[in-house]
């Protein structure tokens, strides 16, 4: 075989192997043209030897002796060292580090440091952790930590990080440095935007204002690995912020040196290690005993409604005319305000802090559907719930929805306006449709989904498409309980333009319409409300898997209360001439729930 082809390699060994193949994990291994023949004892390897070499003789086979090592009971295989024993290392490979030299600088050591831990993972048991806290015990005992001498100069050195400041408080003795103290903070809000400049400037001011006990009157030494800070503290022109901590840090005779990084190792660590906050209205060392007993409690929005309502008090500052207005709207049952409306509904007033709640369950509960802000505010509304910015919060609600933010659809398409039917009574006029296929679930792929045109009410079983399951679903659901409609439509699917399926309607007096092929506007409401289903069990089913069969009933729910601009109500309202009753209106205590009359029940 030609040398250099990118397949001679695995057609080499695969060459091998087919020779061999009665030998291989028997007598002999091989990778490529290196193999090896072993045996448990001298007489079988030299059998095993012969077996080898005739099978080398029959397929023309030919070795080179100056490579071949015949009965030994260790040699090197692919760099290794195979004997008896097993796996040993080849001892060419290691007289280097063998005769590596002492270390005698810091350098040496960490190079050697480096050697020994390549390739290596870091496992942590009690030996480490107890050498861990030993040198940590260390770093905060004399001659470490010492007191401060008041006669020298004090020493800071401070380093920034992404979202770290430190500093190390200390002093030079015998040309020693010995720390006092360590300080590190983490980095909130508006300081993780600013800029590396701006960082290390504000590791020196947290520094100073840290240490500020120890520096007022003394001779300040700051070490930075910023050069650039030594001149920008000098800039006339530079940005308001950095003026502000310029005058800060007048009142210090301050000294800045330059220091590299790996020098300041120290005050680098501080500046790379995170802590968390324990509080997070931590309390600040310059406040007040007066000002620790003040505190903010937020009050209800409608606390001057019923302040005045109750015992006829106005607050500081509020308009009585107003107040008098708007209480004439308002019911106080202790302990929840309700609104008067003119459809007769009492809403009760949510809190701040329900509303959220409130919310959720309106929108991606089983019975929300993941609908927008509008039909959204509309399901709260028709619920008996009032707060005074429910319909933005609803849209911001939306907005922050991870289901709809991945599902929803963008834009919506215009279209034509469409001519609408003549019939105008409920039930008269009915659009079916198949929707599917979806992920099979027992004998379950497709809904057969059946709406009426003026109340939006759907129906949407789970048949197979067929003409007989098409003909029974209207024998068991639409006709028992919707009475026999006028006219159905539908498209040109074979199930539909089946003869039995139209035979069966032609006998009812039944008008059978066919949409237009390739014009599905002709069957607008079905295919809305196919739209709007599929919408909804994307939402609520897991990628779409095989439990939609049983989320089925929850999206017919959310669809059934969802409000219809068309109609001005839900379906829901339309067909049984009231609202549908919802778990929120429980769990939040609407009127309805909290009536005198229903508490016997």
């Amino acid at each position: 075989m030609s040398f250099g082809l990118c397949n001679a390699p695995a057609s080499f060994q695969r060459c091998m192997m087919a020779i061999f193949s009665d030998f291989i994990e028997n007598i002999w291994e091989v990778f490529m043209d290196d193999f090896s023949v072993y045996g448990k004892n001298f007489d079988q390897c030299l059998e095993n030897l012969e077996k080898v070499l005739q099978r080398c003789k029959e397929v023309d086979l030919v070795l080179n002796w100056e490579k071949c090592h015949f009965m030994v009971r260790e040699g090197i295989v692919l760099g290794h060292r195979i004997s008896e024993r097993g796996i040993g290392v080849d001892r060419a490979k290691i007289e280097v580090i063998e005769q590596l030299p002492p270390p005698t600088n810091i350098k040496a050591i960490r190079s050697f440091l480096g050697h020994a831990g390549q390739g290596c993972s870091l496992r942590v048991d009690e030996e480490c952790l107890e050498a861990f806290h030993k040198l940590k015990e260390a770093l905060v005992i004399a001659p470490i930590i010492q007191l401060p001498d008041w006669n020298k100069p004090f020493e800071i050195m401070c380093d920034a990080s992404d979202y770290a400041v430190g500093a190390i408080l200390g002093q030079t003795n015998d040309k020693k440095h010995h720390a006092i103290s360590y300080a590190s903070k983490t980095l909130t809000g508006p300081q993780l935007n600013y800029s590396t400049t701006e960082k290390e400037s504000l590791a020196v001011v947290f520094a100073i204002d840290k240490f500020r006990s120890y520096l007022v009157g003394a001779k300040v030494i700051i070490y930075t690995d910023h050069a650039a800070l030594k001149y920008l503290l000098t800039k006339k022109d530079a940005k308001p912020r950095l003026i502000r901590w310029v005058l800060l840090l007048q009142e210090f005779d301050i000294e800045i040196r330059d220091k590299k990084g790996v020098e300041n190792s120290v005050a680098d660590h501080l500046s790379q290690m995170k802590f968390e906050e324990t509080s997070p209205f931590p309390i600040d060392d310059y406040m007040r005993d007066d000002q620790l007993l003040k505190v903010t409690i937020a009050q209800p929005w409608y606390a001057n409604l019923v302040n005045y309502i109750v015992a006829g008090y106005v607050p500081e500052g509020a308009d009585k005319r107003k107040l008098a207005h708007d209480s004439r709207f308002y019911l106080w049952d202790d302990p929840y305000l309700y609104k008067l409306y003119a459809d007769g509904l009492l809403r009760r007033c949510i809190l701040a802090c329900e509303a959220p709640q409130v919310l959720d369950r309106c929108h991606a509960s089983s019975y929300g559907g993941h609908y927008g802000a509008y039909r959204t505010h509309a399901k709260i509304w028709q619920s008996g719930f009032y707060w005074p910015t429910m319909y933005e919060d609803a849209k911001e609600f939306m907005r922050r929805c991870p289901r709809c933010q991945r599902l929803g659809n963008i834009n919506p398409r215009d279209a034509m306006p469409l001519t609408s039917n003549l019939q105008v009574d409920v039930f008269d006029v009915w659009g079916i449709d198949f929707m599917g296929p979806f992920p099979k679930n027992g004998d379950k792929e497709y809904i057969l989904v059946a709406v009426d045109y003026v109340s939006k009410w759907v129906e949407a079983p789970c048949p197979a498409a067929d003409s007989r399951h098409s003909i029974m679903m209207f024998w068991e659901t639409i006709f028992p309980r919707f009475r026999v409609p006028r006219v159905i439509i539908s498209d040109g699917g074979a199930c539909f333009i089946d003869k039995c399926f139209r035979k069966c309607l032609t006998d009812l007096g039944v008008d059978h319409r066919v949409a237009t092929p390739y014009h599905p506007q002709t069957s607008g409401q079905a295919e809305t409300s196919n739209k709007q289903i599929k919408n909804i069990l994307q939402k609520i089913v897991k990628a779409m898997g095989k439990e939609w069969v049983s989320k089925l009933p929850d999206a017919l729910w959310a669809y059934r209360t969802a409000y219809k601009t068309p109609i001005g109500m839900t379906p829901y309202q339309m067909v049984y001439g009231k609202t549908c009753h919802l778990p929120v209106e429980l769990e939040f205590k609407s009127h309805w729930a909290v009536k005198r009359w229903n508490m016997d029940l």
